[in-house]
């Protein structure tokens, strides 16, 4: 194997490229990392010594996969977070001023590998290194932490982000839920007694004497009828939000008064890609500027027929789609990402990321994309917009149990107001070979199953039973385990088919 150095000459960055090197994928690199696992000398695949291994979310690929991280790794880590930031701070002022409320989930280091070394989620690893212990003191790492303390520093907040935008979501739909208690705990000055781990000092100290005067100010705001605009009653200082997953961008903007949404970094448990450097552009037109010091970066030709075609960073052209390839001290890896490249800042190149090519649903002989799917979802959505419902979350297969096949769409309603009737018209919005299939009867017509409120907290915690990340998780779009359909049809409680207009009635 090879190792990077923190410079890679010219001559290195020519003995790296495809010619010399085979692209391989995780599954053919999986032996010498499990070699260093168990104890083998760092040298096998690093020129540094490993610190440890970082864990992929599992809920997009399937297992979780192990890759061995160094002291380099984390030093791009902070560079990237310290960069987006300073490119934010270009288009908001007063952020110097304020406190980021950020659900940065860190979880306790439970595994080990047979040779010691930690194996966690990447951004466990990061927030439990010296690089964020030891951090600057300016204002992107200025937080109100412990997360719990975020209602007592109300004032001080200018932005609210997490990594995933579901997170964020998930976030303020606990807090619907136990808001009351928060009251109780803020208007008596006393933690509810079942918080008993180490948080509870540090949120003691904060909470200090009874504020019945914040206590009602709470109680106001969160016993209204809507959470519309929640964020910036609770917060009313923030000026933007971060976090990544388009599907959950419209449920966002409601609880936010459709603050801006930042997508800052497109970052992976491999390798840190860019930057986006137009953080108030639209989400969907949101583009990274991939920086070549993280990693060494290629990309293969999509759709390039039967000619395998690897050409290298400064080689992609405009309006192209890519399979991105990756060279650093893991191997070089089929990402699996594809991305279209959108323009150059200066001369690096922009990609917008399209969509997982792993991810491929099929009832005939058509292909769907997570991406397909998701445009179908959200032009779905469009009914739900004059209705008092919203689309908290939602996944899709591909049913063949039936002749002829067709798709399924789970969606998680939820009343802004009350429990009003939204019409669903037959309009479909899925690729042109799923309409050709769908005129001559090969592919049955997209079914909706609407599914109780909580279902896709039932998913989440059956992933991470199957052991994936609990800090990274994510919905996936597509969704092919028996075990995880079996769990949404379990939730079901209505069903409609797209062929007719219909009724959908939202119950709690």
């Amino acid at each position: 194997m090879w190792a990077l150095s923190d410079k890679l000459d010219e001559k290195v960055l020519e003995d790296l490229t495809s010619n010399n090197v085979p692209v391989t994928t995780y599954d053919d690199v999986k032996l010498f990392i499990d070699l260093v696992a168990n104890g083998e000398p760092f040298d096998v695949i690093s020129g540094k010594p490993i610190t440890g291994f970082s864990l992929s979310s599992g809920t997009s690929g399937g297992k979780r996969k192990m890759f061995p991280c160094n002291k380099k790794y984390l030093e791009n880590l902070n560079f990237i977070y310290c960069y987006r930031s300073l490119v934010i701070s270009k288009h908001f002022d007063g952020l110097e001023h304020g406190k980021g409320m950020v659900f940065n989930v860190c979880v306790p280091e439970h595994t080990t590998t047979p040779s010691g070394l930690p194996v966690s989620a990447a951004t466990t690893l990061f927030f439990k290194s010296d690089y964020f212990k030891n951090r600057p003191q300016y204002w992107h790492w200025s937080f109100t932490s412990p997360d719990e303390v975020i209602l007592f520093q109300r004032d001080e907040v200018v932005k609210v982000g997490t990594s995933f935008v579901s997170t964020l979501v998930r976030v303020i739909t606990f807090l619907e839920k136990h808001w009351k208690e928060i009251c109780t705990n803020t208007r008596y000055g006393h933690l509810s007694e079942w918080i008993t781990d180490s948080c509870r000092d540090s949120v003691s100290k904060i909470l200090g004497e009874p504020n019945p005067e914040l206590a009602d100010l709470i109680e106001n705001e969160c016993d209204q009828k809507s959470w519309e605009g929640i964020i910036q009653r609770l917060w009313p200082k923030t000026k933007f939000m971060t976090g990544q997953m388009a599907q959950h961008i419209p449920t966002l903007e409601f609880y936010s008064n459709k603050l801006p949404l930042i997508s800052s970094s497109y970052v992976s448990s491999e390798t840190m890609f860019g930057i986006n450097m137009n953080p108030l552009c639209k989400p969907q037109d949101v583009s990274y500027t991939f920086m070549p010091h993280f990693s060494y970066f290629e990309f293969l030709l999509v759709d390039a027929g039967d000619e395998v075609k690897i050409v290298d960073l400064v080689d992609v052209k405009l309006g192209c789609h890519y399979e991105s390839l990756v060279t650093n001290h893991s191997g070089e890896l089929h990402m699996g990402d594809i991305v279209q490249v959108t323009g150059f800042y200066n001369s690096a190149p922009q990609f917008r990321f399209s969509r997982r090519g792993n991810l491929v649903l099929s009832v005939h002989m058509e292909i769907t994309t997570d991406q397909v799917l998701l445009n179908a979802v959200t032009h779905g959505k469009m009914v739900l917009e004059s209705s008092d419902l919203m689309l908290m979350d939602f996944t899709g297969y591909a049913d063949i149990s039936t002749t002829p096949g067709h798709y399924v769409l789970y969606w998680e309603l939820k009343g802004k107001y009350s429990n009003d009737i939204a019409e669903i018209d037959d309009k479909e919005s899925l690729d042109n070979f799923y309409k050709e299939y769908r005129k001559n009867g090969s592919i049955g017509a997209l079914e909706i199953r609407v599914v109780q409120q909580g279902t896709f907290d039932s998913l989440m915690e059956f992933f991470i039973s199957q052991g994936a990340s609990s800090t990274q998780y994510k919905t996936p779009i597509c969704i092919k385990s028996t075990e995880a359909i079996a769990i949404l049809e379990g939730k079901v409680h209505a069903r409609f088919f797209t062929d007719k207009s219909l009724s959908l009635k939202f119950s709690s």
